[in-house]
């Protein structure tokens, strides 16, 4: 039911709405660097929107999903830096690597449940960040990886310009936001939703539980090399803190802000908190003395994130709606079966 009464926040108008709202924004905007800002949203939504598949979708909680976005991005950053390939090359296998990789995880991972499943992907996403901060023959270690190449452009178009990669950033969003409307109409995205709603359920009804978190496992993370792929193009030079647990807490902060298992939730959820952010960071340290009680209202008064709370305002509401309709229609009808009977 929210999945219907959620299309209506993605009609046709609102689509084109907002994506004319993005593609004038550069215009909008006061600087630069507010470009850079929301390009920089722009990528983790699309990460969050892979951690929405797994976790949203599937009910499995990935957190490792930080340590994919990480070797997304330096598959990239490495075969462009070290070994002389270009973006685009570096970029499909930077997609291919987090893929194979997500499909050996999940393939061991997806054998365990709930809490068991999410502490194992813990510890597989510090695993990740302690080879890459330690590995220094193959990824330098502390030291990072520098001048990463940027997408090639065309014409008058440069890629290593800020307003030229925003539109470039925005057109992967819209295709990962268009892949993931498509996914949840479909019945691989229902079987998805099956399987969150109880496993035992799901294999009552034929669902071979395995193959599809795996699956699921396997989209995800490949949104998440993406993101990492497009985020390394972005800002040239990537360390080690890119695997940093905490960034995977950030996106989980940005999809249950936003609304876990929707379409708009991941990409409001991670506007409006990098956005406040920003806003708040005059304040420097103190800025989460501010933002984290302001965190907690949301969650306390929005448990269902922004816009879960209101599909499920809309859905109370064409409830409510209904006996008006019924009544009305009742008293149109009780003339006109009296003159019928005259």
């Amino acid at each position: 039911m929210l999945f219907k009464i959620g299309s209506l926040l993605m009609t046709p108008a609102a689509r084109y709405g907002l994506l004319a709202l993005a593609i004038l924004f550069p215009f909008l905007a006061s600087n630069e660097y507010q470009v850079y800002v929301m390009a920089s949203a722009f990528v983790w939504a699309i990460a969050v929107y892979g951690l929405n598949i797994i976790t949203g979708f599937c009910g499995q909680l990935n957190l490792a999903h930080g340590g994919f976005f990480a070797i997304g991005a330096y598959t990239l950053g490495l075969l462009t830096a070290d070994h002389g390939w270009s973006f685009w090359p570096a970029f499909l296998a930077a997609l291919l690597m987090t893929a194979a990789l997500g499909f050996l995880v999940g393939v061991v991972s997806l054998r365990l449940k709930e809490h068991y499943f999410a502490i194992f992907t813990l510890c597989v996403g510090f695993i990740i960040y302690l080879l890459i901060d330690k590995w220094e023959e193959l990824t330098h270690g502390p030291i990072g990886v520098r001048d990463i190449a940027a997408p090639y452009g065309f014409g008058l178009v440069d890629f290593t310009e800020t307003t030229p990669f925003y539109y470039l950033v925005l057109a992967f969003l819209v295709l990962a936001i268009w892949f993931m409307g498509r996914l949840s109409r479909s019945l691989l995205g229902r079987t998805f939703i099956a399987i969150r709603n109880g496993d035992e359920l799901a294999e009552s009804l034929g669902i071979n539980l395995m193959r599809n978190k795996v699956l699921a496992f396997v989209l995800s993370t490949t949104y998440a090399g993406l993101a990492g792929a497009l985020y390394a193009g972005m800002v040239r030079f990537i360390g080690p803190e890119e695997a940093n647990i905490t960034h995977t807490f950030d996106m989980i902060t940005y999809l249950l802000v936003g609304g876990i298992g929707t379409i708009t939730g991941p990409l409001l959820g991670t506007v409006g908190i990098v956005w406040i952010t920003q806003s708040l960071q005059f304040l420097e340290e103190y800025r989460m003395i501010i933002f984290g009680p302001l965190l907690v209202v949301l969650v306390i008064f929005f448990p269902r994130g922004i816009t879960g709370q209101f599909l499920s305002w809309m859905h109370h509401k064409a409830q409510a709606m209904q006996p008006r309709h019924k009544a009305r229609a009742s008293k149109v009808t009780a003339p006109q079966e009296a003159r019928n009977n005259a």
